[in-house]
């Protein structure tokens, strides 16, 4: 049973770069304050434990490998296992704070190596219960350099006492079959912790809200030059001049594509919305892209899911 009306959050902080445990205290502290100023989920950014590696779009891969190296290590130092003793203290924060949260964490392969990360929005409900975890499908471009792929599996969309929870990482919202195994599943709060900070991604999650009938929480990490740490290599390779390595215009957008909070840009701050599900039903009576308007008569969509085995038919 999902409550009609709630506040929701979206954080537009930087972490403590490649510090997990650091990271990890900052972001009790911020789902605390959420939680005070009456919000019942708080959405972290994309790699918000601990810290997007964005080296990778500004370290040649071949001339600089003993960079890449190094940072590729320090990333792994920082990354989680899901559950660990840090994930722990992420749902005990939930617990405490009777709060939904969405943290963008990287994550090892412990159910093979340890060896290789995946980009990972971990869910967790106002009880401190682990709900699920996204895996992101394809790292973007360099990305790749330090990410694996995904799969099906992580598709999921929750049933929360807030209402049915789910969500894409980033350049995923691009993925029009990513985003129907969504809607057919009913998502009424979709999540999309991202890097992204371009004027042209703000129209895109526009037009998804629309096009799926949810509320869009899109949360972006504001990061500035000097919290990066001198000592990392990388940091000489960005122009002198630069202040902003990411901007963030985090906001929410309402299942019309209207923007109801935000975008926030060059700032450090918690964006707040007042989320009413009743509009959802309001815009889906004239479009339901896996409803009225999916036509099965004419298409046929289907999700593998390689855990199980099966392939579903939405």
């Amino acid at each position: 049973m999902s409550t009609a009306h709630f506040k929701v959050a979206a954080v537009q902080a930087s972490p403590v770069f490649l510090d997990q445990k650091a990271t990890v205290d900052k972001a009790c502290e911020l789902i605390a304050e959420a939680a005070r100023e009456g919000a019942r989920l708080v959405v972290f950014p994309e790699a918000f434990v601990a810290g997007y590696p964005d080296w990778v779009w500004v370290v040649p891969p071949g001339s600089q490998k003993a960079i890449l190296d190094e940072m590729g290590g320090l990333l792994m130092e920082s990354a989680v296992s899901i559950p660990d003793k840090t994930t722990q203290r992420l749902c005990r924060a939930a617990k405490a704070a009777k709060i939904h949260v969405a943290i963008g964490v990287h994550e090892r392969n412990t159910e093979a190596s340890h060896g290789s990360l995946y980009n990972t929005l971990l869910l967790i409900d106002e009880n401190g219960e682990l709900m699920g975890k996204h895996r992101k499908l394809i790292p973007t471009g360099a990305e790749r350099m330090v990410w694996a792929q995904g799969d099906g599996s992580t598709l999921r969309v929750h049933e929360t006492s807030l209402g049915r929870l789910g969500g894409l990482l980033c350049w995923e919202n691009y993925m029009p079959l990513a985003r129907q195994a969504l809607y057919a599943k009913g998502v009424q709060l979709h999540l999309a912790p991202t890097w992204d900070s371009s004027e042209g991604w703000l129209l895109s999650m526009q037009h998804i809200a629309k096009e799926g009938g949810m509320f869009v929480i899109n949360c972006c990490m504001a990061l500035r030059m000097d919290e990066i740490p001198d000592r990392f290599p990388f940091k000489s390779l960005y122009p002198p001049e630069k202040d902003w390595i990411n901007r963030g215009n985090s906001c929410v957008v309402d299942p019309m594509g209207k923007i109801i909070a935000g975008p926030l840009s060059q700032e450090q701050a918690t964006l707040y919305a007042e989320i009413d599900l009743a509009q959802i039903s309001t815009w889906k009576r004239m479009f339901d892209a896996a409803g009225h308007y999916a036509r099965p008569d004419v298409f046929e969509f289907r999700l593998r899911e390689p855990a199980g085995g099966k392939a579903n038919k939405e």
